[in-house]
């Protein structure tokens, strides 16, 4: 299973699986990921044959089509923290009609995402 999905679950309460699988039928379904594209646009231009096929398998590493079609699912905000270095850049992802109901935060180290968790 992907990092990506699995840090998600830690702040929904759901399924990894059901995680990816709801993303992936939102894909599928041409659902915005960005405003004014065409979400099968946005999904060639990655270049991958078959995205949202390809997506479904749990080998798959999820990234940030994802993690944008999850802000828009679940009404949520997205901050990612790259953690790579000292500046720590923040990604900040929102759903396309900019309205959400809460913000949760991933560290990003270039290949790995973890959820930040509050202590």
């Amino acid at each position: 299973m992907s990092c990506l999905f699995n840090s998600i679950s830690y702040f929904l309460q759901e399924d990894p699986q059901v995680i990816r699988n709801k993303i992936c039928d939102y894909l599928h379904q041409g659902h915005p990921i960005i405003s004014g594209l065409n979400t099968q646009e946005v999904l060639e231009i990655d270049g991958t044959p078959n995205y949202v096929e390809t997506m479904r398998k749990t080998s798959t590493w999820g990234g940030a089509i994802e993690i944008q079609a999850a802000c828009n699912i679940w009404s949520m905000s997205v901050n990612v923290i790259d953690v790579r270095d000292a500046c720590r850049k923040v990604v900040n992802f929102v759903p396309v009609n900019n309205v959400y109901s809460k913000s949760i935060t991933l560290e990003w180290s270039g290949g790995h995402y973890e959820p930040l968790k509050s202590v």
